[in-house]
């Protein structure tokens, strides 16, 4: 059978300080699989894009920010991630610098400036303690990883540089 996954960027906005990320609180809708938690910005990307014009375009529309300098910092293969255990294949970047302000909140739920030290603390996926990490960190070499889930668990981490 042909791996046919979700293709989707998630994208973690830094302060100009380095200090801060821009994170949403999914908290909007009480049916979001990802209630609760703590994420990046992005989505799903649409036919006829590539990655980056994803990122910008997810940007726009969650944060009202324009993205004057992203880096891609990774990606991961989430195999049954999907609320029906669908399949997901994401691009991960870090946004370095960027135009406009954030809003208080969109659609999905709470616009936050979140302190690095900070991210150990809150609702996260399982998942993002083991990648956050390498998003932040001074290596410039993206990492690729896997990363299964079964029944909204994270089953193992694997990744690599080159």
């Amino acid at each position: 059978m042909p791996y046919t996954p979700i293709v989707a960027t998630l994208g973690y906005v830094i302060s100009a300080d380095r200090s801060q990320v821009l994170l949403v609180h999914r908290n909007a809708r009480a049916n979001d699989q990802h209630f609760g938690k703590y994420n990046g910005l992005g989505g799903k990307m649409d036919p006829g894009e590539d990655v980056v014009t994803c990122m910008r375009r997810e940007l726009r529309e969650e944060a009202e920010i324009e993205c004057i300098d992203l880096r891609l910092r990774g990606t991961i293969n989430w195999p049954g991630f999907g609320k029906n255990g669908e399949d997901w294949l994401g691009f991960i970047f870090l946004i370095e610098q960027f135009a406009g302000m954030p809003p208080k909140s969109n659609e999905e739920g709470q616009l936050e400036w979140i302190d690095l030290d900070r991210l150990p603390e809150l609702p996260l996926w399982e998942g993002d303690s083991h990648f956050l990490p390498l998003v932040f960190d001074a290596d410039p070499r993206p990492f690729h990883g896997v990363m299964p889930y079964r029944d909204g668990a994270m089953v193992s981490w694997n990744y690599s540089r080159i």
